[in-house]
């Protein structure tokens, strides 16, 4: 940083500490995205992060009287945020399972229940620089911010949790972790060597390494495959052990029977979906609409896949109350071609 900047940057926190609150907004604007992404990875959902995130902010604000210069400015920020996560995961019950709810359609037998029913996706678009990696971090982008990823964290006790995000995927030294959570080194050490075992235990494997044409052929058959609802075409596409999830619902369906199985009741009764791609945690996603019969489709979930290889071995879908957070609309027109 030059001398220049550094009077800047000192010039806009006198300001800020004196009760400028533009000033404030102009140190803290450029770690939003990355403490509102730190904040998912804990917390698994984009609706409890943004919370914590305007916690985060004005605890900063009122308290940058105790910010000492120590500490850099974004590393007090994850200190505040950090914190302010783990008390909401002691203090706070995580949202309940939801019933099934698609009226006509009796769900098979599950493989088993999921405990993670809070899980959310987080968009694409809102990642552009806000992965951010230290130099000790163990994870690639795309891994670090992956729905397996996310999903496995969130099977770890709340501090083993913050420990192994703030040091294998964001790269803080082990000292700065432990002045964080006001605690030793040592144990920071023991926590991260128990955060490893268990994120081993939960997560799934990421298909991190294909060329962006591999993935979309595999997209482009998968939406063929859907909205014309040619199950064969859509089953051969799905490695032997995929794993189907619909949180806030617990059902969880393992294995290419069964969730074919899945799949054809949902296309019983002559139901049919058009849909609208994005992307969510770097992976493709999908808007889900179900066509009705007065030309206009009704958004009924959001699909996110994981592929491996040229197959898909992992679909979740989530509820439509987040197609606007993809900036996706609730219903929309059938193409007049149709």
């Amino acid at each position: 940083m030059s001398g220049e900047v550094k009077l800047m940057a000192a010039d806009l926190m006198s300001k800020a500490r004196a009760g400028d609150g533009e000033a404030f907004r102009a140190i803290t604007e450029p770690f939003r995205r990355e403490l509102q992404v730190h904040c998912y990875r804990i917390l698994g959902s984009l609706q409890d992060a943004e919370d914590a995130l305007q916690d985060t902010m004005v605890s900063a604000w009122r308290g940058l009287d105790g910010f000492d210069g120590r500490a850099s400015l974004r590393t007090w920020l994850y200190k505040i945020a950090t914190n302010g996560c783990l008390s909401l995961l002691r203090a706070a019950s995580r949202r309940p399972a939801k019933e099934w709810d698609v009226p006509g359609v009796q769900p098979p037998e599950p493989t088993r229940l999921g405990e993670i029913v809070w899980l959310e996706p987080y968009p694409d678009v809102l990642l552009d620089e806000a992965v951010s990696l230290g130099p000790e971090a163990r994870y690639e982008r795309t891994e670090s911010i992956s729905l397996a990823f996310v999903t496995a964290l969130q099977g770890l006790p709340p501090r083993q949790l913050a420990v192994l995000i703030l040091r294998d995927v964001l790269g803080f030294h082990a000292q700065e972790v432990a002045d964080m959570l006001d605690t030793t080194v040592d144990s920071i050490k023991s926590a991260l060597k128990r955060a490893r075992a268990g994120l081993q235990r939960h997560r799934m494997p990421v298909d991190a390494g294909r060329e962006p044409a591999a993935e979309d052929a595999i997209v482009a058959k998968f939406v063929s495959a859907y909205e014309s609802a040619d199950v064969d075409a859509l089953v051969a596409l799905l490695t032997d052990d995929v794993f189907m999830s619909m949180p806030p619902m617990p059902l969880e369906y393992q294995g290419r029977d069964v969730v074919a199985q899945f799949c054809r009741l949902f296309f019983a009764a002559g139901r049919r979906f058009r849909l609208v791609p994005t992307r969510a945690n770097g992976q493709p996603a999908f808007g889900v609409y179900l066509r009705g019969p007065a030309g206009i489709s009704h958004g009924v979930g959001l699909f996110v896949l994981t592929l491996a290889g040229d197959h898909i071995s992992a679909m979740v879908r989530f509820e439509n109350s987040l197609l606007p957070w993809f900036g996706l609309p609730r219903s929309l027109p059938d193409p007049v071609d149709d």
